[in-house]
């Protein structure tokens, strides 16, 4: 953990201070972009500003100080939780010690449940003065079992961020002070990428068919998930022996798995870690798991199919005690409320289903296009590009008066 450092960059008002809480793989690419947004807005307001953050890789690269890297500190199921419960309590408690010596002047927390919702209370409680932003909120309008955590995510933030127009709408409903700013990957992606210019970075033919895998970002689904992707793209090898499969791994920690996994199943297929992007654009088809990597799968065209797993008993234990039930699961989908991408979630997640959805998009025209009008409104729902600098002027409008170090 890095402490927190003062001090004045010698401009004549003082440093401001944002404390940003953020956790996984997704946390980190939305945490980034706006710490990016921040300085820029900052700058315009000649705001001298200090970032720190519970973070990743991207975020520290963006320009933010990390307190601890809570990338790997993210789970999804009630038995895939317990490992990450004892050290994610020890960096909260490193944290708050850091905080108390140095009080930010704005808080913004970023998804990542159950993590905010303790540092949430603890802002509240030690520093009650301080503002806190939360931006991009937990799906709670997807999936909340009770209002009980959505009241307190409501209770602890002064003002609430929205990137879906349903989110908004949702917690409105609660009482939040809540703006729809739009979906930040808007702005990675505001037209989408060149294919052939992919395929040419990768030295892939423009008439080689491609699948892209995106199995995991969470170690819970090298275990639960990716061995079906892997079987599925076998079943497709075995009726094209001439396709190419990529595997991009943005996370270093998935190296060694994914080269070990196309292996183990048979597969001719490459691991790409230095264009991930590339991977992704160059492709016919991606089979991914459900998250946030389908709005970039769905901004970049691409078609795919979208799969999700958890521990059988965890997925039991949700669906027949909690009688838990969504209307859909990708973002995509969420996004428009209507089945733009196929989803297979648990039992329906077999290798012969997603091989035989992929093995259609691949080869029918009229699949391919109806997914892309599709797409098309997806684009259209997730509002106009210039989302972070949105979101990181309704931040900095949320910054008191005086600072915390005046």
């Amino acid at each position: 953990m890095t402490s927190v450092a003062t001090g004045n960059s010698g401009t004549s008002s003082p440093r401001r201070r944002i404390f940003i809480s953020t956790g996984e793989v997704s946390g980190d690419l939305q945490g980034a972009l706006l710490v990016e947004a921040l300085y820029q807005v900052a700058a315009d307001r000649d705001i001298d500003l200090e970032i720190y953050a519970l973070g990743g890789e991207r975020m520290g690269q963006a320009g933010a100080k990390l307190l601890g890297d809570t990338t790997a500190l993210g789970s999804v199921g009630v038995f895939e939780a317990i490992p990450y419960i004892l050290p994610t309590l020890q960096l909260q408690k490193r944290v708050r010690a850091d905080l108390l010596k140095y009080p930010p002047d704005l808080a913004v927390l970023i998804d990542y449940m159950t993590p905010n919702l303790k540092i949430g209370r603890d802002l509240r409680r030690f520093f009650p003065g301080v503002p806190v932003v939360y931006y991009i909120a937990p799906q709670q309008w997807v999936w909340a079992f009770s209002q009980k955590d959505t009241k307190q995510i409501v209770g602890n933030s002064d003002r609430m961020l929205a990137i879906f127009q349903d989110e908004a709408n949702y917690f409105r409903r609660f009482g939040a002070d809540v703006k729809w700013v739009g979906h930040p990957l808007v702005d990675r992606f505001p037209v989408p990428p060149d294919k052939p210019a992919a395929r040419q970075a990768l030295g892939i033919a423009p008439e080689d068919a491609v699948i892209t895998l995106l199995p995991a970002s969470r170690q819970q689904e090298l275990k639960y998930l990716m061995p079906r992707l892997m079987q599925a793209a076998r079943l497709l090898q075995e009726r094209n022996p001439e396709l190419k499969i990529l595997l991009p791994a943005s996370d270093s920690r998935f190296l060694a798995v994914f080269e070990t996994a196309l292996k183990q199943y048979g597969l001719r297929g490459r691991v790409i870690t230095e264009q991930t992007q590339q991977a992704i654009a160059a492709a016919d088809v991606a089979i991914a798991k459900s998250g946030t990597a389908n709005l970039e799968i769905a901004l970049m065209n691409v078609p795919q199919v979208v799969a999700y797993r958890l521990n059988p008993i965890s997925a039991r234990l949700v669906y027949y005690i909690a009688r838990f039930k969504i209307s859909f699961a990708s973002p995509v989908n969420l996004a428009v409320n209507k089945a733009v991408v196929p989803e297979f979630l648990q039992w329906q997640v077999t290798p012969q289903a997603l091989a035989d959805t992929a093995w259609d998009l691949l080869t029918n025209p009229t699949a391919r296009q109806t997914m892309l009008n599709g797409y098309q409104d997806v684009r259209q729902a997730l509002g106009e590009p210039g989302v972070c600098r949105r979101a990181a002027a309704e931040i900095l409008d949320c910054l008191p008066v005086t600072s915390a170090l005046a």
